[in-house]
């Protein structure tokens, strides 16, 4: 049974930095592309970034570029996401997913990714 477990979220201020990790387990980690997506109240889940199976390409959204930086520790079947300059309008609900496929794109549609975590809260108070 594949396990997606999200961690590090929690309350910043603007300008602070959170690292995410997430956890996979029950799956060949290193075979899979994986993302981040969040989700904020009243609106539609988006794409965050993604990373394919050996680190070497990654995408992301514009309103993160320069900010946020993924990463991934196949060792550790673990994803990373550094959130550093953080605004308000980052306040959401962020989830992990792993890829069907081994190579990611920059559009990261979430019909894509195929296991999914539960999620947590990154909360940015201005």
């Amino acid at each position: 049974q594949v396990q997606v477990v999200e961690s590090g979220g929690g309350l910043v201020q603007t300008g602070g930095s959170l690292r995410l990790s997430c956890t996979v387990s029950g799956l060949n980690f290193d075979d899979y592309a994986m993302g981040w997506f969040r989700q904020a109240p009243g609106k539609e889940r988006e794409g965050v970034s993604c990373i394919h199976w050996r680190g070497s390409i990654t995408y992301y959204a514009d309103s993160v570029k320069g900010r946020f930086t993924i990463s991934r520790d196949n060792a550790k079947s673990t994803l990373y996401l550094q959130m550093n300059s953080l605004k308000p309008e980052d306040t959401a609900m962020y989830y992990c997913a792993a890829d069907y496929r081994p190579q990611c794109d920059y559009v990261m549609a979430g019909a894509d990714f195929r296991y999914w975590g539960q999620g947590t809260q990154v909360t940015v108070s201005s």
